[in-house]
């Protein structure tokens, strides 16, 4: 009886494994991208946040995402697999993303890009503190 409420009990503190956390995470993003979010796309990136190389900022990235969206209606985001792999204590996430935007049936805006980020654990959940993106096509 005593094992089984021992168990219980581990069973209720149980974390996701961090792949699966960090995954969601990577998932957040790309749905709030998808709904002009600012506040959850930049949510997960860390203070120090590098976009490709010091090009972008945390904030800069954040503008970004209201200048796509003051220029289409509508959002796309379709992400092929992520790819994680550890190095030490930290992550990095590469994936294949397609950026759509446009206000009809049709997007009027497409493109396809490779993405790089880099991930650490900052207060419990995963941050996003670096990524270089190129495009694809």
């Amino acid at each position: 009886m005593a094992a089984a409420a021992m168990l219980a009990c581990l069973a209720g503190c149980h974390r996701p494994p961090d792949e699966a956390r960090l995954r969601a995470a990577i998932d957040r993003v790309a749905q709030a991208a998808e709904a002009a979010d600012v506040g959850g796309v930049t949510a997960p990136l860390s203070e120090d946040f590098d976009g490709n190389h010091g090009e972008l900022d945390r904030r800069a990235l954040g503008n970004l995402v209201r200048v796509f969206r003051l220029r289409h209606e509508r959002i796309g985001v379709t992400m092929g697999p992520v790819e994680i792999e550890a190095r030490g204590e930290r992550r990095v996430a590469r994936v294949t993303v397609t950026l759509t935007g446009g206000g009809g049936l049709l997007p009027d805006q497409a493109g396809i890009y490779r993405i790089e980020s880099a991930w650490r654990v900052e207060d419990g959940d995963w941050h996003c503190y670096a990524a270089t993106w190129e495009r694809a096509m």
